[in-house]
């Protein structure tokens, strides 16, 4: 096997990586404070497509992590780079929160529920029968379907919140139409958001807590992987997937001192 180059850029999830359910898992902070004294580029990554990365450099600060705004890639940046690529200056019927719409705006859409290119299904808490109606409408009309991710389930303190692919689902059996997924495993995500740092997959590292998304993602973008075991997969998992990351470790704080 060819001997990797060594890692000069690092990707890593949020959610059961750095944090789990509001808590910073430790060694977080170090791992956090390395990257920055480093000089590496580096980006936070979610799925969660509810937050502007303003907002979560807010809540992460809150928990005693500090990312800057400009190091966190959501599902929902990547979904509006996408969109942007597609379409410029296009329309869009939008059922999500802040960080989908704000970052729509931001690369110039019009948000409308007239005769949109496009209806985009991001992360929210306010999903609602009348918003979802609209959207199947629009896509039987000719709207093309895009989702932010395929997460059928989200974490919370009370157990598994039913999330986007569930959603996004629902309106496939309505509609006969599958989404394009922007957000992980889509390797379209690691790619953006590679770039956004000028970054290249050969020297650059994602570490992730699910073998589905994260590693699979990682893996499809050509970069080195990290599984590390404080989040939902466990030993047993990791043997049921055709693809192995490229290293597993406990915890983030395995990692520090190879920054």
């Amino acid at each position: 096997m060819t001997a990797r180059k060594p890692i000069d850029s690092w990707l890593t999830d949020m959610d059961g990586v750095l944090i789990h359910e509001g808590t910073p898992i430790p060694g977080a902070d170090a791992f956090l404070k390395r990257l920055r004294e480093s000089g590496k580029p580096f980006l936070v990554l979610t799925n969660n497509s509810i937050y502007t990365p303003r907002d979560l450099a807010a809540r992460l600060s809150r928990m005693g992590l500090q990312v800057p705004a400009e190091n966190i890639w959501t599902s929902a940046l990547a979904t509006a780079k996408f969109m942007d690529d597609q379409r410029p200056s296009g329309t869009a019927y939008v059922i999500g929160e802040a960080g989908l719409t704000t970052a729509l705006h931001d690369v110039g859409y019009v948000l409308t529920d007239q005769d949109p290119d496009f209806v985009v299904l991001g992360e929210t808490r306010q999903y609602s029968f009348e918003a979802l109606t609209k959207a199947i409408r629009l896509i039987d009309a000719g709207a093309r379907f895009i989702a932010t991710n395929p997460d059928n389930t989200g974490p919370s303190p009370e157990g598994a919140l039913p999330a986007t692919g569930s959603v996004a689902a629902l309106i496939t059996k309505a509609t006969g139409k599958d989404p394009y997924f922007v957000g992980k495993p889509n390797p379209l995500m690691m790619r953006a958001g590679l770039n956004a740092i000028g970054a290249h997959s050969e020297t650059s590292a994602m570490i992730g807590d699910r073998m589905d998304t994260d590693v699979l993602a990682g893996l499809e973008a050509g970069m080195t992987t990290f599984l590390v075991r404080t989040g939902l997969t466990t030993d047993a998992d990791i043997q049921r997937y055709p693809f192995r990351p490229s290293h597993v470790v406990d915890s983030i704080a395995d990692l520090v001192d190879q920054v």
